[in-house]
């Protein structure tokens, strides 16, 4: 079914949501929290929010494959493919005929602090930071709507700055900035996940509209109002919409922030000055906590499939991409059927060119399970010689969070960890009907999901 907001899809959840009754504070307990979830694990609903009455809080939302899967009506099984199918398409939005984002309105002077129960989730961080925004703005120059998950610090009152590190709406301010101009933009909080995913799909500068990929992944138009006090069209169903403007010529330290690579990233970034917060009367605040599951799906799902449609593009054989957890969208799995030496090799130089954030590709047969540590780790134990199967590419672009690349630049390595061509690299199995009588008394037994 398509999911028309954000608790549409929680009410849809049943035991996969946890309600948390205790009292949490924003200020590091619900990261504390959601740091501590196993894989796998639930959604996690805030329903005592310290310092915010009546507000609540969500995390862990996209932490699992199969919540995905559920916000997209598809299996875990097809998620890549009608990912890769549905955005190539699109699904124009329409203007709604009432707008619950709009519910209650508060105009600057404002506090966003006092409004918002803003996650301060590390130590070190310099101060609360929203994560999971999805940014919305439009082209100076030519109207083109531009959107994406950029961080934010609270810094009091009505300002907040802004990491702008990837277009195009670091290319947008540049255009506004050169003309002297602020950027008008909108700041959709409490979004349902096929949007939330559509934010930070990968479009080219003449890429289809990320609304209507928002669209087609939830198979419906996403229902957009205009604006309170800035030129800009928003869900109209979002749980809370933050308005401002980017102010030109203006920098500010930003951070430091415990980002996605497990670090703390500190920046001299943008300003924004906030004009309005609208939102529903029982608003719920969406979180999305640095380096844990949650970041990593995201990831997966929408980088690490971009990258393996390209990949198909240019190659036969490329059966499934995957970006492995915990290491910050920096390192993939390829599973490569059929594969030679020449291929693989020609793969991992076609990867690690592609995406800029990769650092570490390996490339494995189709009998491997890619999602499996423990049959990654057997594969390079077994297939994989250093001295032989080794690619290192020098001198190439760094991303800008990872700690590692001094300068700006750094390298990139891949690792051919596919069979050679002889019986003895015979992977050991078990009879198929042995195995489906073992899953199925264990799902019985309710040791495993059925």
């Amino acid at each position: 079914m398509s999911y028309p907001d954000l608790r549409t899809f929680l009410a849809d959840l049943g035991g996969d949501l946890l309600n948390v009754k205790q009292a949490f504070d924003p200020k590091h307990e619900m990261a504390a929290l959601l740091r501590a979830m196993p894989a796998n694990g639930p959604a996690v609903l805030f329903e005592n929010v310290v310092g915010h009455p009546g507000a609540r809080v969500v995390g862990n939302l996209v932490a699992s494959r199969g919540r995905v899967a559920k916000a997209l009506d598809t299996s875990e099984a097809e998620l890549a493919a009608t990912y890769l199918q549905r955005t190539r398409q699109g699904i124009a939005p329409r203007q709604a005929d009432d707008a619950p984002a709009k519910e209650v309105q508060h105009l600057a002077p404002l506090d966003l602090g006092s409004l918002l129960p803003v996650l301060t989730h590390y130590a070190g961080d310099g101060g609360p930071f929203v994560t999971t925004g999805v940014v919305l703005c439009t082209d100076p120059t030519t109207g083109r709507r531009g959107m994406g998950i950029h961080r934010m610090m609270v810094k009091g009152g009505t300002r907040m700055g802004i990491l702008l590190a990837n277009p195009p709406l670091s290319q947008f301010h540049a255009a506004a900035e050169a003309a002297g101009r602020p950027l008008d933009i909108a700041v959709a909080l409490g979004v349902e996940p096929a949007l939330l995913i559509a934010a930070v799909v990968k479009t080219g500068p003449l890429g289809p509209d990320k609304m209507d990929i928002a669209g087609a992944l939830r198979q419906a138009p996403v229902e957009m109002v205009r604006a309170e006090t800035v030129a800009i069209d928003v869900p109209a169903r979002a749980e809370i919409i933050i308005e401002g403007r980017i102010l030109p010529g203006v920098r500010e330290p930003e951070g430091p922030f415990g980002e996605n690579t497990g670090y703390y990233f500190s920046n001299i970034s943008p300003v924004v000055e906030v004009t309005a917060v609208t939102h529903r009367r029982d608003f719920i605040y969406p979180a999305l906590c640095p380096w844990t599951a949650d970041v990593d799906s995201l990831l997966s799902l929408a980088a690490g499939t971009e990258l393996l449609g390209q990949l198909r593009t240019q190659m036969a054989g490329i059966i499934d991409l995957d970006l492995t957890t915990g290491t910050c969208g920096f390192t993939a799995v390829i599973a490569l059927a059929r594969a030679r030496p020449t291929d693989v090799r020609r793969l991992i130089h076609l990867a690690l060119s592609m995406d800029k954030r990769l650092k570490l590709v390996t490339v494995v047969d189709d009998d491997v399970d890619i999602r499996d540590p423990r049959e990654v780790s057997w594969a390079l134990a077994t297939r994989f010689q250093p001295d032989r199967d080794t690619v290192i590419l020098s001198g190439m672009e760094g991303y800008v969070i990872d700690p590692s690349c001094g300068g700006g630049t750094g390298s990139r390595m891949g690792m051919d960890a596919t069979r050679g061509s002889g019986p003895e690299f015979d992977k050991i199995t078990i009879p198929a009907a042995a195995v489906a009588k073992a899953r199925t008394f264990l799902a019985e037994t309710g040791l495993v999901a059925g």
